[in-house]
């Protein structure tokens, strides 16, 4: 199965960040009845257990290093922790032949990431990296801290091989898209609109994503 991040707002291109206290309420509590997704998709558990990945920097834009990206994949992974899933991030000799054996490889690849910001890959167990997608954002809008949109992208398709299949409705979730297959529009908790211009998706899992997550692999696996 592939489930892939294309970003709403590459038009303004993040041109601002979001009002600060109402947002970072929703990232933290997830209130009853407030879990609702776009129903593209159904929550199953983790692809495996424990959940390895590999990174590979081959082919990354030259403004990313290594430590940068593995850093935004540790800090993914410690957004996650909540699910319940063990995971971690292999590195150095670990890291040597782990993909041929079960593990998540990490990659930039074009192909892989269908030209979207990041694609996971689900049956080849990849997270594919989009280098055009992120280039064109550093040539439309250089100063924009790239490094944010890197995280947001690595915790969402990461979400995916956690088992968060459905895109969320709630605008503030790692795992949501701004609108729907019919143009929906997605909700913010004190009803009002999403702001142009404004990127509103938390950049690691919200309370409410990682309590799909617990849902999602607190049954027996199959």
């Amino acid at each position: 199965m592939r489930l892939m991040l294309c970003l709403a707002l590459l038009c303004p291109l993040l041109l601002r960040a979001a009002p600060a206290s109402l947002r970072e309420q929703e990232i933290a509590e997830c209130r009853p009845g407030e879990i609702s997704t776009w129903g593209d998709g159904r929550d199953r558990p983790a692809i495996a257990t424990p959940l390895l990945f590999v990174y590979s920097h081959r082919g990354a834009p030259y403004w990313f290093g290594a430590a940068q990206v593995e850093q935004a994949l540790d800090k993914a992974l410690q957004g996650w922790a909540g699910c319940g899933v063990p995971a971690r991030l292999l590195r150095g000799e670990h890291a040597q032949n782990a993909w041929r054996q079960g593990a998540v490889l990490v990659q930039w690849n074009e192909q892989g990431a269908a030209r979207n910001f990041g694609l996971a890959d689900l049956g080849r167990r990849t997270l594919s990296l989009g280098p055009a997608a992120f280039e064109l954002l550093h040539e439309r809008n250089p100063d924009h801290p790239a490094e944010q949109t890197l995280q947001m992208v690595i915790s969402h398709e990461m979400g995916h091989l956690f088992g968060v299949m459905a895109h969320s409705k709630r605008c503030v979730d790692v795992m949501s898209y701004y609108t729907g297959a019919k143009g929906e529009v997605c909700s913010i908790r004190d009803g009002s609109r999403l702001a142009k211009g404004v990127e509103y998706r938390a950049l690691l899992p919200t309370a409410c994503d990682v309590q799909r997550c617990r849902a999602a692999n607190a049954g027996p696996r199959p």
